[in-house]
């Protein structure tokens, strides 16, 4: 995986002769610090980082990106605090509910990949709903990574394989990565081409871990709440920048 870094000096218009990432991903991160910096609480710097995830949806919806995956809450954070924790459930069902009203009407397809298991049958239900409104949109596609942990996801995908070979309905011989990876959250989704993380923070925090093995990388110091276009089209600039080898010359 390449990765590079953020520049300070301002980024230039995107060139929309080059390549456009099919497939971005993005850890938001850094909006309690954001929240912090101006005194206020944890939980106003989540509510401006959904605010910053709506346009930065849009922005990719216009130029021509297809997939945009975000790292909305991991498998890990819920050892955060039960406030916390609370808060951002709550927000994530307010986005889920609203999500019609504001990126629905673009045409975008929205699903969520993750587990399940110990999210509210609310937010299951929300889920359910907004995930068979839109799956006839066909615009940008947002999946929202929501109690997601790469390494559950690659176990998980191990298990039901495994399973198969036991019942026998699979040959262990017919095991691949190409098969392998259809067991994943993203089975019909192509790789991301690019991962983007503000915030300063240079780690991938089990985030598609077996999906961004060819991935290019781009940090900043920017947090979520305080990302813009501007942001956005430097990153997509150092991607067309780079010759994307995949171990060859």
């Amino acid at each position: 995986m390449w990765i590079f870094g953020h520049s300070k000096h301002i980024s230039p218009a995107l060139d929309k002769s080059g390549l456009i990432p099919v497939h971005i991903a993005i850890i938001m991160d850094g909006n309690g610090r954001w929240a912090s910096k101006r005194g206020l609480p944890r939980n106003a710097g989540h509510r401006e980082g959904a605010n910053t995830l709506k346009r930065i949806v849009r922005i990719c919806d216009e130029i021509g990106v297809k997939f945009l995956t975000v790292y909305a809450f991991s498998t890990e954070n819920w050892n955060r605090p039960k406030d916390e924790v609370d808060a951002l459930m709550s927000l994530l069902l307010e986005f889920l509910k609203n999500a019609d009203n504001e990126l629905a009407g673009k045409n975008i397809r929205i699903r969520v990949i993750g587990e399940s298991e110990g999210l509210s049958n609310e937010i299951k239900k929300e889920i359910a709903r907004i995930t068979s409104n839109t799956m006839n949109n066909t615009g940008l596609t947002l999946l929202i990574a929501l109690n997601y942990g790469s390494r559950t996801e690659i176990t998980n995908a191990a298990a039901r394989i495994a399973r198969e070979v036991k019942r026998g309905t699979l040959n262990p011989e017919d095991i691949n990565e190409k098969l392998f990876s259809r067991y994943l959250y993203t089975s019909d989704i192509p790789d991301p081409d690019l991962v983007i993380r503000p915030s300063g923070e240079h780690r991938i925090s089990n985030f598609l871990l077996w999906q961004s093995s060819y991935s290019e990388f781009w940090y900043s110091d920017i947090l979520w709440p305080d990302f813009s276009k501007k942001y956005l089209i430097e990153a997509i600039t150092e991607f067309q920048r780079r010759n994307r080898r995949f171990g060859g010359l």
